[in-house]
């Protein structure tokens, strides 16, 4: 059982591992969008489009990554995986007292310093920007206008746009201002500095991120193309591009719009004499259609290389994390009735339970003369509602399994469990051991009229291919299973159309002879029922089970879960 100091750094790494993922889909998807306006869109006089183009594909690759399609989600879900052994009995074979770990008033991990970090700095470079340019504000000479502020700017060139203010130099030409004011009215007309402004909060949250900053250069200079097409309606193109070769002073802000940039003086003269784009050419956009659905198919899809490195434990977790979590690894354990002012609930629940057993406790009297006993495992969910439910028993004689179900049946309802702050379902196990005394345990037994030995008590279990050399096979049997439930799983296509989901309980015989034999399901519907017979009748021929020197039947039992997500 992990510790609670175990548990926190396995929660941190699985965390961090998420949100590195989730980063570098982002990026990958970005990087893509980026290639595709590059090679088919960049060049096309259709700047609105583009425009809306490059800030929806930004704003599309943030949220890609987090979008499951049901329609691709066929393979088979991490929480088909039957319990193993070592969780049965796991929470009520002691009582334990789990160590506490006294932490620091404030604690961060390092990866979320560096981050944090990061943005710091990037958001001190933001507020130096917005300082140059209060300053030139503060030091300029104020105009105010019916649409918009002009502040000139004394012995400087300077021409740019920033919301609704115009900053202009003094040492403008006259004849220049006009178009040049005309283009920056553009700029405020068509709210450009929302657009840049938007790229700058995105350089600071996502500040190691290099295609922000590409991102954030295209839309400049879509913005620049824009605001040249409108002012070239109404004046000489001639004029306009010559306008444009002279050399103006620029304040190094990544959002503000500037007339003058040297690198992209030389693209804007180009843009102004490109024809205009065919209308048939906005074809191109219909690109994004294939590009977005392989983006969701990819997110919604899980990969083999997933699966397979999952360790059986850490599929189990992740299976319980979405609806059920395990009492040894719940935050709140749920409370018994009584341990409500406890220090240590989980400690008083443990204590409970088992005064509630041996009270409740009564030995079948067939059974005691048929002279069963043994131990029944028994597992159990605790409600969100406090009730309890999903009642599963394995023992050696259905007797005793009976009786285990009644005293676990006569449970009072509980304070619920909770988890990262939100009250959860919880699964509790404890073994209940029925014990002849002395005298009974000699009294003659009568012959049981067949030869099933349970998969729990053999003495050795039946020997799935490939498990003969393992030291271990119990444990092989269970991994073998599984793998080969996941290899053979088909969800069915009519089942998914419905909406049908939900666990089949499936029941079969490993015989005599290692054949499989007597398979029993239960489920919600017919068309999982038949999925789950289907992959277990492919279940291999085995090397059978072993009791008391004898070959015998072995009953096995595991459930399916079938889940569209």
């Amino acid at each position: 059982m992990l510790t609670s100091r175990q548990r926190q750094i396995k929660n941190k790494v699985i965390n961090f591992f998420l949100m590195l993922q989730y980063i570098l889909e982002c990026i990958a998807f970005q990087l893509l969008f980026l290639v595709v306006y590059d090679l088919f869109l960049k060049n096309e006089t259709f700047f609105q489009k583009n425009r809306v183009y490059l800030i929806g594909s930004y704003v599309l690759s943030i949220i890609l990554p987090g979008i499951k399609i049901a329609a691709f989600r066929t393979s088979l879900p991490d929480d088909f995986i039957a319990y193993p052994e070592y969780l049965w009995n796991m929470d009520g074979e002691g009582v334990q007292v789990l160590e506490s770990t006294n932490s620091g008033l404030f604690s961060i991990s390092w990866e979320y310093g560096v981050l944090s970090g990061g943005m710091f700095f990037a958001s001190l470079l933001f507020a130096y920007k917005l300082y140059q340019i209060r300053r030139l504000k503060v030091e300029g000479e104020v105009h105010y206008f019916k649409t918009f502020t002009q502040v000139l700017i004394q012995k400087s060139s300077v021409a740019f746009s920033f919301f609704k203010t115009v900053f202009l130099g003094d040492q403008i030409k006259e004849r220049d201002y006009e178009n040049i004011l005309k283009h920056e009215l553009v700029h405020i007309n068509q709210r450009h500095s929302y657009d840049l402004l938007f790229f700058e909060v995105m350089r600071i949250v996502c500040w190691f991120n290099p295609m922000v900053y590409l991102y954030q250069k295209r839309v400049a200079e879509l913005h620049e193309f824009i605001a040249d097409a409108e002012v070239a309606k109404t004046n000489k193109k001639e004029q306009y591009q010559l306008l444009l070769s002279r050399v103006f002073q620029t304040e190094n802000i990544s959002f503000i719009n500037q007339f003058f940039t040297s690198s992209l003086i030389k693209k804007r003269i180009v843009m102004l004499q490109k024809q205009k784009s065919k209308k048939s050419y906005q074809l191109k956009y219909l690109l994004l259609v294939p590009l977005v659905v392989g983006m969701l198919f990819y997110t919604s899809c899980e990969t083999t290389v997933e699966k397979e490195n999952k360790s059986e434990s850490t599929k189990l977790s992740s299976s319980m994390t979405e609806e059920t979590i395990s009492f040894a690894i719940v935050d709140e354990v749920p409370v018994f009735p009584g341990c409500e002012n406890e220090k240590e609930p989980r400690v008083c629940f443990n204590k409970r339970m088992q005064k509630h057993i041996s009270k409740n406790f009564r030995y079948p009297l067939e059974a005691q003369e048929l002279g069963v006993q043994g131990r029944v495992s028994v597992m159990f969910r605790i409600l969100k509602n406090g009730k309890i439910s999903d009642l599963k028993m394995r023992g050696p004689h259905e007797l005793l399994e009976t009786e285990a179900k009644r005293i676990i049946l006569k449970l009072p309802k509980m304070q619920a469990g909770m988890h990262n702050g939100e009250n959860v379902d919880v699964y509790y196990s404890i073994p209940i051991t029925f014990k002849l005394e002395f005298g009974k345990a000699n009294m003659p037994k009568k012959e049981n009229s067949t030869t099933d030995v349970p998969f729990a008590v053999i003495d050795s279990v039946p020997v799935f291919p490939g498990c003969e050399n393992v030291k271990n096979k119990r444990a092989c049997f269970n991994t073998m299973v599984q793998k080969h439930i996941s290899k053979n799983f088909r969800y069915p296509l009519e089942a998914q159309e419905k909406g049908i989901q939900g666990r089949v309980s499936v029941m079969f015989t490993i015989s005599k002879t290692g054949e499989i034999i007597n398979i029993r399901k239960r489920g919600p519907n017919e068309l999982l029922e038949e999925e789950t017979v289907r992959i277990i009748s492919k279940l291999p021929v085995m090397k059978p089970g072993v009791h008391k020197g004898k070959n015998v039947n072995v009953p096995f039992s595991i459930p399916i879960t079938f889940k569209l997500k």
